[in-house]
């Protein structure tokens, strides 16, 4: 299995469009059969650097990038990249 984690910190004033953002990701979990489990929220902790998480699992490495390349998260990707400051990622095998 792969574990895939991102963090994200995102702009001031761009709050609909965060939930927006969280809200495409999680209706990936309906399209992406790749996806086997998805967690996912926004950051409680104001001392935090980061304002939401994702986490992931997959079956495989070549799973992961099948979820990556989908039409569907090509077009939620897009809109996190208008609305973010910074990006964090790792996978690691579990």
């Amino acid at each position: 299995m792969i574990l895939h984690v991102v963090m994200w910190k995102f702009k001031d004033g761009e709050e609909a469009n965060i939930d927006k953002f969280l809200a495409g990701l999680e209706g990936l979990r309906g399209i992406i059969p790749q996806i086997v489990e998805m967690e996912l929220g926004k950051n409680i902790n104001p001392n935090n650097d980061f304002d939401a998480v994702l986490v992931t699992k997959f079956r495989s490495f070549e799973d992961l990038e099948i979820y990556k390349s989908h039409p569907e998260h090509k077009k939620v990707s897009a809109l996190c990249k208008t609305i973010r400051t910074a990006r964090e990622a790792v996978d690691i095998e579990i």
